[in-house]
Order: structure tokens, then sequence, then C-alpha cells
């Protein structure tokens, strides 16, 4: 490496990359929260494709290995998951109410055993703050439940959009974490 690109900061570490991902994600999880509507339906237009990807995938594997035991279950799976990515991308709508629906379960789940889990560390100390994220979640779960799905879309579009928020500050970090 030489005195001038040492002088701009190239490590050749791709921190240049890395800040100019976050930044994107940052801008892209504003957008998301400010058009929850739009962050929403792009979610599940996204997730649409991947099944129907998994599902091409999973036919064309199934295929591949149909001499092996199991063809019928890998094709039927791969045929499911295919029918499900389309469905997904008809009626996207309906899964993002299915999405939120699922976050919300999920949400309850952990909430209960977190603060079961608390009460078994109940001597030790910090036992509190694991009580209130279990709590936290059921709160949210609660909250997500007696909204659906006429909260969906808002949901699952701020969900989206926090998550983007949080993974471009998490590359940025990592950015600086990784420069000299």
């Amino acid at each position: 490496m030489n005195a001038a690109s040492e002088s701009k900061g190239n490590t050749g570490t791709g921190t240049g990359w890395l800040l100019a991902w976050g930044v994107l994600l940052i801008i892209a999880g504003v957008l998301a929260v400010m058009m929850p509507a739009f962050a929403a339906l792009a979610t599940a237009m996204m997730l649409g494709w991947l099944l129907v990807l998994g599902g091409i995938f999973g036919i064309v594997h199934a295929v591949q290995t149909r001499a092996l035991e199991g063809f019928g279950w890998r094709l039927t799976s791969g045929i499911l998951i295919l029918l499900l990515g389309i469905l997904v991308l008809v009626m996207p709508m309906a899964a993002v109410a299915s999405l939120a629906l699922l976050v919300g379960s999920f949400l309850l789940a952990g909430g209960i055993v977190g603060c079961v889990f608390a009460f078994r560390l109940k001597p030790m100390k910090g036992w509190g703050w694991v009580l209130f994220d279990g709590l936290v979640s059921i709160v949210l779960a609660v909250l997500i439940m007696i909204g659906w799905p006429q909260s969906s879309v808002a949901f699952i579009g701020l969900l989206t959009g926090f998550s983007l928020i949080s993974n471009g500050v998490a590359r940025i970090m990592l950015r600086n974490a990784l420069r000299p």
C-alpha cells in the first residue's frame, strides 16, 4: 500500500463500502418509517419472490435427486413453497396481515418464556431486566393482536424501517471498528 492510499483512509478492508451501505440502509429505513404502507408491501413482495425462488429451487432439487428416497416429499415441499410464494405475490396485503400475526405470536411466546426465565433467575442481579424485556414483549404482542388486522400494514412497515435503520447503524459501527 502506498502513502497516497493510506492518506485517503483506504485500508483495503472495504470500509468505504460499509459506510455507503450503512448510510443507504439508514436512508431506506427512514423512508420506510415515513411510508410504512409502501414498506409493508415491499416486504411482502420480497418475501413472495424469495418463496417463489425457493420453491423453484426445491422442485429442481427434487427432480435432480428423484432416485433418492423421499422424492415425493421434496417435490411436494417445493411445490407448496412455490404456491405460497405465488399466493403472497397475488395477495400481498393478506401476507402483511399474516406476518403481523406471526410476529405478534412470536413476541407473545418469547415474552412468556422471558418472564418465566426471569423468575427462575430471581435471586440473581439483573433478573428484573429480563422480566422487563418479557413484559414489554407481551405488551407489544397484545397491542399487535388488539389492532390486528388493521394495524398490520403500519406494524410491518415500521418494523421493516426500524430493522433497516438498525442494520445501517450496525454497518457504520462495524466500519468504524475496522478502521485503523
